[in-house]
């Protein structure tokens, strides 16, 4: 069955995470994304994190999946009139480049939107292209302290600390692909293209705005709270058999799930202790109920708990370290975690993709070689044959 954005082509320049993010989905999604790389070495996610000299590493095949490969020299001039044909021929193009790289080379917005109007062109920043700090380069910590994330994050008393997810790079390659769809959707109304902008702090604070809503009350910065959430009964608790991630998530936010919680770990009768009947009693007298119920977690494995209290009817996460999350029965049953055939590396286990669509489903590919596809896309796109190719490849242009 045809996949939901077949038809769709995308000329990628991005790099390292924020950009190859919003692009990969794309691809998933059924887009022809076409990676653009410099020859000889390629994007820098290729090469920078690997273990292996000359082997691409798991951070690009993670983050390049579905996508094809050319090589290009921008810096030449053939490079960038060879790219500028390109731009006819595609409907998005992706960059995330230092602020002024392109224009630098006579390949800016401006100038590709004359070749082509249709163009949907998305631009990814640290800080975006205005204002005091656009200048200044941003990676994922750097958007997650200056958006708002670092400062929630912690137990209190604690400096600041970065969330393990990178929600300053792949946060901000997902806010980048609704808007670049959402960009695609108005072009088929008024047969116009645009230019989409992303700053990474901005997409950061994006994800930040429910945890600091406090600050509207009280007019202060939120303080860092740890695991626990304010006012309600919710924590993580220590699992046997007591291991750096034998913890669960418990959470209760009803009186039904109060009751469903005690009636799981054999203690009915604490529904009716005064302490605990109300969740602003059980806020109350937090730390006598965290005994109790850790008492009982500390009894069973964290697979175990989440058993018995999710079939409860309370909500309850055991904590999945990385290898426990590859492994995943749950995860692997859905086909979240697959596993992709790479010509150098093999074998792959990765995640796949988190958006379902019930007319086109998605099959992950690895992520290609470096300039694996020059021939087959300079020749659907450029009617380029085995001759040009290999003149361009004798000039550095390929």
């Amino acid at each position: 069955m045809e996949q939901a954005l077949a038809g769709v082509k995308v000329l990628d320049l991005t790099q390292f995470e924020a950009g190859p993010s919003c692009t990969e989905m794309l691809a998933w999604l059924g887009a022809d994304v076409i990676k653009v790389e410099s020859p000889k070495m390629g994007e820098q996610g290729r090469w920078l994190l690997t273990e292996k000299q000359g082997v691409d590493s798991h951070y690009f095949l993670l983050l390049n999946a579905n996508k094809r490969s050319i090589t290009l020299n921008l810096k030449s001039d053939e490079g960038r009139e060879i790219f500028r044909e390109l731009v006819k021929k595609v409907d998005i193009l992706s960059e995330n480049y230092s602020l002024g790289t392109l224009e630098g080379l006579g390949l800016g917005y401006e100038t590709l939107r004359e070749i082509n109007p249709r163009l949907i062109y998305l631009t990814i920043k640290g800080f975006g292209t205005t204002g005091p700090y656009s200048p200044y380069k941003s990676f994922d910590m750097i958007a997650q302290a200056s958006g708002g994330a670092m400062a929630l994050t912690g137990f209190p008393g604690t400096p600041p600390l970065k969330p393990g997810p990178t929600i300053g790079d792949t946060g901000t390659g997902m806010h980048a692909a609704i808007g670049v769809l959402a960009a695609y959707i108005q072009r088929q109304r008024t047969g116009r293209g645009q230019k989409v902008e992303l700053a990474m702090q901005e997409a950061v604070l994006n994800f930040c705005r429910v945890p600091m809503m406090a600050t509207y009350v009280t007019k202060k910065p939120v303080p860092r709270a740890g695991n626990r959430l304010p006012g309600i009964l919710g924590d993580i608790f220590p699992c046997a058999p007591g291991g750096d991630d034998d913890y669960v998530f418990v959470l209760c936010t009803t009186p039904e799930m109060w009751q469903s919680l005690c009636g799981a770990i054999g203690r009915p009768e604490l529904a009716a202790d005064e302490r605990f009947g109300t969740a602003r009693a059980r806020a109350q007298h937090l730390e006598p109920l965290t005994a109790l119920i850790s008492e009982w977690t500390k009894a069973r494995t964290k697979h175990e708990v989440m058993k018995i209290l999710g079939e409860a009817g309370v909500p309850c996460g055991k904590v999945l370290d990385s290898v426990e999350l590859l492994n995943d029965p749950h995860l692997r049953e859905r086909g979240m975690v697959v596993t992709v055939n790479h010509p150098v590396r093999g074998e792959f286990t990765m995640p796949g993709c988190p958006v379902r669509l019930e007319d086109s489903p998605v099959e992950v590919k690895a992520a290609p070689l470096l300039g694996q596809h020059n021939d087959e896309v300079y020749g659907e796109l450029l009617g380029m044959n085995a001759g040009d190719l290999q003149r361009l490849r004798s000039a550095g242009v390929l």
